[in-house]
């Protein structure tokens, strides 16, 4: 995490700026302390200067009179600063005629001392003339160092010329009569250089130490928060999450790669929802013509099989026509034979005629679901033509144990309709409703006259209700395809249905299923009623 900040953009800023801030105190620090320590001592200086000289005009008179008592009264008074360390005059000789430091008077000092070294130089003629930058040193000593300054006493005209003092006069070729040295302690520049010193030192770092916190607030503010609300945007949106938004509200650039991050992830986000809506609307129509593929795959296949059987039953047809003709002509003569008061005889006849007719139609029917044929349409009464269709089936051994029950509404119009297509229809309903209740329960059906709110067309319809246990639901789209069928291999061919569907609609009617599991089945068989029909109710 250390090193993580340390080379994050802030601490790069914080560090550069907090080394440059520190070098630049430094430096300033070592400058202004300097520039104090000089101005001190310069002051130092001019106050020794001007001790010094007050010195020297402070023991004139007395070393004009050669007064003794008066130099050396002079000089211990003066001596007795706090400031002074020590006055000692100098003959040329290098002794001490005079100091503040009765032990030192009559002590003579080599050459090579270090206060002679200011005028003795080694090898050289000792200075007339010091400089005033020359005129003083700073010697080490305990316990604070001493400055050394020295000011030389020329021969002045009073000395040599003044009659009043010949006792005392030198000859006009000295130059130099001594030197005064004053030792002045430096205790109290040192000590105030040294505050100045740590106050310096102090009030830099506290300076340093304030402005590197500013520092750091204003980089964490404006570059380390917005740089890691950036960062954080920049993972989240690499995670997929498009939805989160960078709030930096300033109106530098931070602010402005904010926008623009917001921006981008929003048109991301747009274009990945168009993307998946467009993946999803592309598969749902890839799904729906692979559908439709299969389904025409299937029904082409159908339309194969339906054709070969269209060729078959012609075939069939021409087979069985002959037999159908022998039947009706001798059922024909030999209803002619029988007696006419042998009724049960003459009725067994007509059904025998009757129903070897039908199966020619049968026939017909199965060659016109292969092949367009011409239908003979009248007017028929449904209700008639339902009770004759279960009058024919009631006597067949699969309907012994089944009930049949009529709702029918007597105010039904006629319906132009082949009657032998339509009964073939109702025929097939009716056997796979006895198939469905394995030849035992109750099969209702009820006619009612209808409108259909959709075409606005009136409707004869015919509901067909079974007892058996139902169609399931992944079953009920596929009852009327061709050659589809529940019941076991041998029972059903699948056709039965198909050729009832087609018969429908070639009568611009329409057939319809609705079940539940456990609850039966029901048929809706709906044809249409002719215009003059409707209107002549």
């Amino acid at each position: 995490m250390v090193r993580k900040s340390l080379n994050s953009l802030a601490g790069k800023l914080i560090i550069a700026v907090g080394t440059l801030m520190t070098l630049g105190s430094i430096v300033f620090g070592y400058i202004f302390v300097h520039y104090e320590e000089n101005i001190m001592m310069n002051s130092l200086v001019n106050y020794a200067y001007s001790t010094a000289d007050l010195v020297k005009k402070g023991i004139y008179y007395g070393m004009l009179t050669n007064h003794r008592d008066a130099i050396e009264q002079t000089i211990e008074v003066i001596s007795t600063s706090a400031a002074i360390k020590n006055i000692s005059v100098f003959n040329k000789s290098g002794r001490i005629a005079f100091s503040s430091k009765n032990e030192d008077i009559g002590k003579v000092v080599s050459k090579d001392n270090v206060t002679c070294r200011i005028c003795h130089k080694s090898g050289e003629k000792p200075l007339i003339n010091i400089p005033e930058f020359k005129n003083w040193m700073i010697v080490p000593d305990t316990p604070s160092k001493t400055l050394r300054f020295v000011i030389p006493i020329f021969n002045e005209p009073s000395c040599f010329s003044n009659s009043a003092v010949s006792c005392h006069h030198h000859a006009d070729s000295q130059k130099v009569l001594g030197v005064l040295v004053t030792d002045f302690s430096t205790a109290t520049v040192d000590a105030t250089i040294k505050q100045n010193r740590i106050g310096t030192f102090l009030f830099g770092g506290l300076f340093i130490l304030i402005i590197s916190f500013v520092l750091c607030v204003i980089l964490y503010k404006f570059v380390s928060k917005p740089v890691s609300l950036l960062d954080e945007g920049m993972h989240k949106l690499a995670k997929g999450e498009l939805d989160h938004i960078i709030e930096i509200n300033s109106n530098d650039e931070m602010g402005l790669l904010a926008r623009t991050f917001n921006s981008m992830a929003s048109d991301i986000k747009n274009y990945k929802d168009n993307m998946e809506n467009w993946t999803k609307a592309l598969e749902a129509e890839i799904q729906k013509k692979t559908s439709e593929i299969m389904k025409a795959h299937d029904q082409l296949i159908n339309a194969e099989k339906l054709a070969s059987l269209g060729r078959m039953a012609a075939g069939v047809a021409h087979e069985l026509n002959s037999p159908l003709t022998g039947i009706v002509t001798f059922a024909y003569l030999m209803l002619k034979r029988t007696p006419s008061e042998n009724k049960q005889d003459i009725e067994d006849l007509h059904v025998i005629i009757e129903q070897a007719e039908r199966c020619s139609k049968i026939i017909k029917g199965l060659l016109g679901f292969s092949r367009k044929t011409t239908s003979e349409k009248v007017l028929v009464d449904i209700n008639a033509l339902t009770e004759s269709t279960i009058a024919m089936v009631r006597n067949q051994a699969k309907f012994h144990n089944i009930k049949f029950n009529l709702n029918f509404d007597d105010a039904i119009p006629q319906v132009s309709t082949d009657p032998n297509q339509l009964q073939q229809v109702f025929i097939n309903l009716f056997i796979n409703a006895a198939d469905a209740m394995n030849e035992r329960g109750q099969v209702t059906v009820a006619t009612r006259t209808i409108l259909d709110t959709a075409d606005g067309k009136k409707y004869v319809e015919i509901e067909f209700t079974d007892s058996g246990p139902g169609i399931s639901e992944e079953h009920l789209g596929r009852v009327f395809e061709p050659f589809f069928t529940t019941k076991p291999v041998g029972k059903g061919t699948g056709l039965g249905l198909a050729v009832s569907y087609g018969i429908i609609k070639k009568h611009g009617g329409n057939i319809s299923v609705r079940s539940e599991m456990g609850k039966g089945a029901s048929f809706f068989v709906r044809l249409p009623v002719e215009n003059n029909q409707s209107a002549g109710e």
